[in-house]
This record gives structure tokens, C-alpha cells and sequence, in this order.
């Protein structure tokens, strides 16, 4: 089972994991700072609790290697980039982390070098002394923001990915100002005691005596290892931009010229799709399946040089055949021009920012439940509006719990009945989430009939169908009013095979592709195939007389 927070190559997992180890160690190095803003005692005494981690020879080849990985990898994504046009969080957090080193290279060679070298008693009173009060302490200050900033950026840009992060945020931007803010309080209180101690010539004297002063001569070496890894940094930082610049050129000397009606003209890389090019040069673009092929809203008819394009694939024929598209027709998302073209692009977003892209659809697998009340009409005629609505919302608030319980959303109210998705991370966990929903709907209308027996009402019985597919999750409606929604084959599906459980006589009629993908291990020698009308192949599925039964209570 694959986590959408570890999604990406090799390169991405690295960047992660560098980062997270990178970003332990900064939370505590702030947390220890802030703690003198308390005592000396407790400053130091975190501080001998860290170092006995990270000085630790293993977590010292893991910290650096960390660093060090993190920093290239870095380089390298600047180097593969086509563009250096990017969204302004990226844009940021790139130059923050490139700023890092500019004052991290003296504060490590001040600290674990000078300890290592000359045996230097390198604690926090030590390298605040050495700072304070000069612009040393200001610029250490800036460098602490500075890597807290590009971390919690980067921290977010990974955990936006999960379903929980958003809910979570408005607290965690309270921490996220607390560290720093904690850490510079800390810094500014212990410096002014160390300071006023410094002054009486006699604390100098053990001060200097306890931190193992080191002598002019070794500032001097520090000084000089200090340049030439800044030096070596410009130089790296030099060589990866260069290369970035001679891949442009080359790329550049191998372009295509392409023209937008009612556009610009712009020459392009090849081996960029149309819609890369639209958007590498800032031209606005319609595609809201985010160029996979998925949805034809990208589409451009090629009114010069289409004779000089490749053939559409498997996935542009069977989207274009879908819209029954024109002679001409093609997916900027699919297309890359070798020659020049002239394209005209369908639809054009009119610069607005009124709907983000999440709202005009995110494509998902996910498990969807169907479920109707049987015999509904024939139970409420007769019957006065108000009850019937009070009927109703009785029963609703009886089984909807069980399905929110699993995580699962009530997409729709449609009478007597309602449809309901499960949106969690991936496929699996939403299949589980829906079989476990369908067996605790079961039991939860068993104690809601059991209460409309002692009532003196007749029981109600209920279908339900359960499948996993694509879906699209999107707003719709117009500009300000609309409603959040599912479409796509899935949905149809689950509506069907709900509309068999009453044929069957079974509760509940679940797809053989939901019950692998939750990893099903019970009976399935009932399972039939079910033709199903506006659904083009046969479903597998199984019926069951009660969901109950599917996942047996363990709690019972």
C-alpha cells in the first residue's frame, strides 16, 4: 500500500527524508536556545542530551549526510528544471534554502570544527559570547528564521497531499510562530546575563578558561576554512547555474516555433508538450485533469502543421473520440510539436481566480456506497408531509453515523435514499472504509427496527450497492453558489447494482473489484455477474442477504 506522502522517485523520497531529519534536528537545536530564556542549567542541559544523539558517530554520518543530500539534490532539481519560472512558495523556499548556507558554513565551523580541532568547549554560552554584541548575532538570528521558514514551507508543500493536514493547520501556525519566537527570546536573555558576566574580568577569565578559549592563530585557521567552504559553495552554486544555462541553450538549439491564435509566438524546447509551453511561458491554458489525458478541456485545433505531428496515442483518441472532436482536434497535454504549428486553443480561462483547480475536479479512486429505503411510497401513503419527513430524518440519523464514523461523506440526500463516498488516501483504505460503513449501516438499522417494533411501526428494509472506481470530485453549479459533487462510471455503478438488491433479495450487493481492493478474505463463491444497463462490461459482485454478516462485530 502505497502512501501519497511517499509518492515520487528516488530523487523526491531523499528530498523528503533529508528534509525531515534535517527539520528534527533544527526543532530541537530552537527549543534548546529557547530554554534560556528559563535558566543557564536547562540550556545546558538539553544541549549535553542532544549532543549525546547527534554527536553519536552514526547520527553524525546521518545529520551531515542529510545536509549534504539535501543541498544536492537542491542543485539538481535546479539543474533539471526547464524554466526557472515557479509558483512563489517554491520560488521562496528555493532562495531561502540557497541563502542557509551563507550562515550555517561559519556557524559549523565555529562549533563542531572548532571542538573537534582544538578541543573547543563548544556550548551554547560559548558561541553566544562569540557573537555578542556584534552584527554576528543579528545575522545568527536571520539564519535561524531563515532555515525555521524554508522548513515549515517545505513541511507543508509535503503534508498539503493529506486529508487531515488542512484541519490541522490553523494550530500548527501558532507552533510554527512559537519556535522561533521562543528561540530568539531565549537567545536575547542569555546573551545579556553572559554579557554582564563577561564584563567583570574575572568571570572572563574562567569563561574563558571552561570554553577552552581558542587562540588567535586557531580563529585565524577557522576564519580561512570558513572562506574556502563559502568559496566552495559560490563555486558549486556557480557550476549547477551553468549547467542549468548550457542544458537551456541546448535545448534552445533544438526548439520549435509556436504560434497561438488571437496569442503570441513563442519558440519552445522540444520534447515539451503544447501545454508545457503554454505554461512555461505564462499562457493562460485551460486543463483541469492536470495534463493526464483525462479530460478534453485542453484541447487545441492544430490550424497549421498537423501533417507534421505524430499520430494521437491510445489516450488522445479515446478522449477526443468521447466530445466527438473535429478534423484538427488535439490534447495540448498529449501533443509535442517537433515542427512549427499554429494552435487554437478551445477554451481559455478569462484570468479570473474564482474557482481553484481543485474545484473544477480532482480525479480519485475511491469506494461509493448507494443506498434506498424499499418500499417507501407505498409505507407513506396516506401519511402527512411531516411525518414523513419526520420518518425520514429518524432513519437518516440512524445509519448516517456509521457511515461518517468510516470517514465516508453523504454526497446526497435523494429522498428516500443517499449516496455516500468514502475519500481517503488511497483506494484500499477507502474500499475498507466502505465494506466496514455497509456492515455497521446494517446493524444500526437493526437497532432503529428494533425500536419501531416496540413503536408498534413495521420494520424498513434497505438496498444497498457498494463498488470502487474513478471518480471526478468538482463543484458544480455556477460561480458562488455551487455544490461540491462526484461524477463519473462508479457512481452509475453502485446506483445499479443497488437497483438489483431487490431481485435478489439481498441487503447489500458489493463489487468483486471493492472486495479485492479491501482485501476481502470471507466466502466469495456467491459472487455473480451482472449485466447492468449503461454500463458497458459485466460486473462481478457479490449479494448479501445481510451487510451485517459480511464483517461480523467483533465487539459483540
Amino acid at each position: 500500500m502505497k502512501s501519497v506522502l511517499w509518492q515520487g522517485g528516488w530523487a523526491t523520497r531523499l528530498r523528503i527524508v533529508s528534509g525531515l531529519v534535517l527539520f528534527a534536528f533544527a526543532f530541537f537545536h530552537f527549543i534548546n536556545i529557547g530554554l534560556g530564556l528559563f535558566h543557564t542549567d536547562y540550556l545546558h542541559g538539553m544541549q549535553d542530551g542532544r549532543q549525546a544523539v547527534t554527536r553519536h558517530d552514526l547520527s553524525s554520518i546521518i545529520l551531515y549526510l542529510a545536509l549534504f543530500v539535501h543541498f544536492g539534490l537542491a542543485l539538481y532539481s535546479i539543474i533539471q528544471r526547464r524554466t526557472l519560472r515557479m509558483p512563489f512558495s517554491t520560488g521562496l523556499q528555493v532562495l531561502l534554502g540557497l541563502l542557509i548556507p551563507l550562515q550555517l558554513i561559519s556557524h559549523i565551523v565555529q562549533t563542531r570544527y572548532a571542538h573537534e580541532i582544538y578541543n573547543v568547549n563548544d556550548e551554547m554560552g560559548y558561541i553566544i559570547i562569540l557573537m555578542w554584541p556584534n552584527s554576528a548575532i543579528w545575522m545568527q538570528s536571520l539564519l535561524l528564521l531563515v532555515v525555521w521558514v524554508h522548513s515549515c514551507i517545505g513541511l507543508h508543500m509535503w503534508l498539503r497531499l493529506t486529508r487531515w493536514w488542512s484541519s490541522w493547520v490553523p494550530y500548527l501556525i501558532g507552533l510554527a510562530v512559537f519556535v522561533p519566537s521562543f528561540a530568539l527570546a531565549g537567545l536575547l536573555t542569555e546573551g545579556r546575563r553572559l554579557w554582564v558576566d563577561f564584563a567583570d574580568p574575572f568571570l572572563r577569565d574562567q569563561y574563558i578558561e571552561h570554553y577552552n578559549w581558542p587562540s588567535s592563530e586557531a580563529f585565524q585557521t577557522m576564519f580561512s576554512v570558513k572562506d574556502n567552504a563559502l568559496m566552495a559553495f559560490w563555486i558549486t552554486l556557480g557550476a549547477s547555474l551553468a549547467v542549468f544555462v548550457i542544458r537551456k541553450l541546448w535545448r534552445r538549439r533544438h526548439s520549435v516555433r509556436v504560434k497561438y491564435v488571437d496569442g503570441p509566438e513563442v519558440v519552445a524546447e522540444k520534447g515539451m508538450t503544447l501545454l508545457e509551453i503554454s505554461q512555461a511561458n505564462g499562457i493562460p491554458h485551460t486543463a483541469l485533469c492536470g495534463g493526464k489525458g483525462r479530460c478534453t478541456t485542453c484541447r487545441v485545433i492544430i490550424e497549421e502543421g498537423v501533417d507534421q505531428l505524430p499520430a494521437p496515442g491510445e489516450v488522445e483518441t479515446r478522449s477526443l473520440a468521447a466530445v466527438s472532436a473535429p478534423e484538427g482536434a488535439r490534447l495540448a497535454c498529449q501533443v509535442r510539436p517537433t515542427a512549427p504549428l499554429t494552435a487554437f486553443r478551445m477554451f481559455r480561462p478569462n484570468g479570473k481566480r474564482g474557482r481553484a483547480h481543485a474545484s473544477q475536479g480532482q480525479e480519485s479512486k475511491l469506494a461509493v456506497l448507494f443506498l434506498d429505503m424499499r418500499g417507501f411510497t407505498s409505507r407513506t401513503t396516506g401519511q402527512l408531509p411531516y411525518d414523513i419527513v419526520f420518518l425520514l430524518n429518524r432513519f437518516f440519523d440512524a445509519i448516517v453515523p456509521a457511515i461518517t464514523a468510516e470517514g465516508g461523506v453523504v454526497d446526497k440526500y435523494m429522498g428516500d435514499g443517499l449516496l455516500a463516498v468514502f475519500e481517503t488516501p488511497n483506494a484500499e483504505a477507502s474500499a475498507r472504509a466502505g465494506l466496514k460503513a455497509a456492515a455497521d449501516v446494517s446493524r444500526a438499522l437493526e437497532r432503529f427496527n428494533q425500536q419501531l417494533q416496540t413503536e408498534g411501526s413495521p420494520r424498513i428494509r434497505i438496498g444497498m450497492g457498494l463498488h470502487l472506481g474513478d471518480l471526478v470530485l468538482g463543484e458544480i453549479g455556477a460561480a458562488g453558489s455551487s455544490a461540491r459533487t462526484i461524477i463519473g462510471d462508479a457512481v452509475n455503478v453502485a446506483s445499479r447494482l443497488e437497483g438489483q438488491t431487490k431481485a435478489l433479495g439481498a441487503e447489500l450487493l458489493v463489487s468483486a473489484e471493492l472486495l479485492q481492493s479491501a482485501g476481502y478474505d470471507g466466502d466469495l463463491t456467491g459472487l455473480q455477474s451482472f449485466e447492468l444497463r449503461g454500463v458497458t462490461h459485466p460486473v462481478p459482485a457479490l449479494p448479501v442477504t445481510s451487510a451485517a454478516d459480511l464483517l461480523p462485530d467483533k465487539a459483540a
